[in-house]
């Protein structure tokens, strides 16, 4: 299995570790970055550093007036604290933040802690601080509490989870989105909190909802097949530009599902990576679509773990 990895791109932005320097003139202009703030916790330097001192730091070193992306990352022990205090920190800081257009919460990496580790909280008071926001992620399903709610200018949500609780699915899916275009959930095992079943997704499969999303991806989930049947015939696939089903268990019976289903050819992107179909059924989906001028991703063919079959198949995160 694969960890989180790092983001390198946020808000259309390179992803920067914001660090201390004896030289301002070095650093990036703020808002040429995505500006992700850390501590370690098991560094020299950063040993028992809050979080709140490395932000004060930032927006005196960097203008706060003109950072248009900020990455919140490693705030202390993860599975220890939540995300809280650095969301709190952020939302204190709204009146400095003036050009803030994007949001991420969580963005440690395995090495820091697993991804169900990461102990989060009601991320969407950032949404109500920032309603100029365009683009909102969050890493983490452990503690996480998203109720629905109301912005005008979001355009891409992405939500990542070793599990992800229905609880939050069902909020993210009751929230009124009217400008999202693109929205990514990782909705992980059931081993670690990720619930969410088909049928829970129904008001978003129906198309009903988010009337400008072209852009769909329920990735990294252990129900990929059943995702794959119920996408069949589900009236939002018409309006897609990319579906990502990457990630997940995804086999010859959920590839199928797919092909027998209701035309793909206007995707400019079908996104299966990290996937257990055959190389028969991989052949099968490239002859269909590929000829039409549809981007088939297939990279990263598994095999289950132990010669099990089904029951050995896994996602690429889960703890």
């Amino acid at each position: 299995m694969y960890g989180a990895q790092h983001l390198h791109e946020f808000g259309g932005l390179p992803a920067v570790d914001f660090q201390h320097t004896d030289d301002p003139a070095a650093r990036p202009a703020a808002g040429a970055v995505a500006w992700r703030v850390s501590v370690d916790p098991y560094g020299d330097e950063g040993r028992d550093r809050p979080w709140a001192e490395e932000f004060a730091d930032f927006l005196d070193a960097v203008d706060p007036a003109g950072v248009r992306a900020l990455i919140i990352g490693q705030w202390g022990e993860a599975y220890e604290e939540d995300s809280s205090v650095p969301v709190n920190l952020v939302i204190d800081a709204a009146d400095r933040l003036t050009s803030l257009e994007a949001v991420f919460v969580g963005d440690l990496e395995s090495e820091q802690a697993e991804i169900t580790w990461i102990q989060q909280s009601d991320v969407t008071a950032l949404l109500a601080a920032f309603p100029a926001l365009t683009e909102f992620g969050a890493r983490g399903g452990t503690g996480l509490v998203f109720p629905p709610v109301k912005h005008e200018r979001l355009r891409a949500l992405t939500v990542q989870a070793g599990g992800l609780p229905v609880q939050v699915v069902r909020g993210v899916l009751d929230s009124e989105l009217p400008a999202l275009e693109r929205l990514d959930l990782w909705l992980g095992v059931s081993a670690y909190e990720g619930d969410t079943e088909v049928a829970d997704l129904a008001p978003l499969l129906s198309g009903t909802r988010f009337p400008r999303l072209h852009h769909l991806g329920l990735r990294n989930s252990e129900v990929a097949n059943e995702i794959a049947a119920a996408l069949a015939s589900a009236p939002v696939v018409a309006r897609l530009r990319t579906l990502d089903l990457s990630n997940g268990t995804l086999g010859d019976e959920g590839a199928a599902a797919l092909l027998e289903g209701q035309p793909l050819t206007h995707l400019e992107l079908l996104d299966l990576h990290h996937h257990f179909l055959t190389q028969a059924m991989e052949q099968r989906v490239r002859s269909a679509l590929e000829p039409d001028g549809v981007c088939v991703d297939l990279s990263q063919r598994n095999e289950p773990w132990g010669g099990r079959g089904v029951e050995g198949r896994y996602t690429a995160v889960s703890e």
